[in-house]
């Protein structure tokens, strides 16, 4: 009799958790859980801004463009063949040309850039008249700026004069070093004078110091520093470390030996 009865009792022990934690069959968890708490519900997050659209209307075509550089490069005195150059690098004479980060035009101007040179909506550097001469009154302030080194001007133009001020013209971004020796190259074919031969070679030399950073960075991401961590013990006493002491032949001993047990 005992023992039914604490079986009994042992069997409503073990159901007594399930019964207490159920939830009524008829409750269910809020629709809504910001409702039935007092929680703040968290914020989206920030959508970027919209890029600007292109105009309802014909494209010019690459030759009407190209009509047009030579007397807004004659006004600025800004070299045509660095005009053309920086043309084609930026939107291969497209002049609805938009960047997904929202510079706008021949001369992929940003809006906050055309703004210095008194363009206030970014709608109007769609103009290829208004986008060539806010572009060249920028080159024009760059090569100022630089002393008409093509090769700093360049990367100002692409990478920022920030960027290029702070590295001390050693900017190694991939981007910006393929964008200046694309405009050197086509700028030398369309007969600019300037002299461009030292950019290029900057520009090879920071393309072996960005391979090199590289290489460190792979080296320090996948190089077990324990390999380099070896036991290195002398074999000698220590009057006969000294290499001028230490005896060549067949039955000399070695002045060191590495402990193998610390290679895994």
């Amino acid at each position: 009799m005992i023992n039914s009865f604490s079986s009994v009792l042992l069997l409503l022990l073990l159901l007594a958790p399930a019964v207490a934690w159920s939830a009524p069959k008829d409750q269910s968890p809020p629709a809504n859980i910001a409702e039935a708490t007092d929680a703040v519900p968290i914020s989206a997050a920030p959508t970027r801004p919209a890029l600007p659209n292109p105009p309802n209307r014909t494209r010019p075509s690459r030759a009407q463009v190209a009509d047009l550089i030579p007397a807004v490069a004659s006004r600025y005195g800004v070299e045509e063949a660095l005009v053309r150059a920086v043309v084609a690098a930026e939107s291969n004479y497209n002049a609805h040309a938009v960047s997904s980060a929202g510079a706008v035009g021949l001369m992929q101007l940003m809006p906050a850039t055309a703004a210095d040179y008194g363009v206030s909506s970014a709608d109007a550097l769609f103009d290829p008249q208004t986008n060539l001469h806010a572009g060249t009154r920028h080159l024009k302030r760059l090569l100022k700026k630089y002393n008409n080194d093509y090769g700093r001007v360049i990367m100002a133009y692409n990478a920022g004069e920030g960027v290029v001020d702070r590295t001390n013209s050693q900017v190694t971004y991939l981007e910006t070093l393929n964008y200046t020796e694309a405009v050197i190259n086509n700028y030398r074919r369309h007969g600019g004078a300037a002299p461009t031969q030292t950019a290029l070679k900057q520009v090879r030399t920071l393309r072996g110091v960005r391979n090199t950073g590289k290489a460190r960075r792979l080296l320090k991401k996948y190089l077990d520093p324990s390999l380099l961590s070896l036991n290195v013990k002398p074999t000698l006493s220590v009057r006969y470390l000294d290499p001028s002491l230490h005896e060549v032949g067949p039955k000399s001993k070695p002045m060191f030996e590495l402990e193998t047990s610390a290679i895994r």
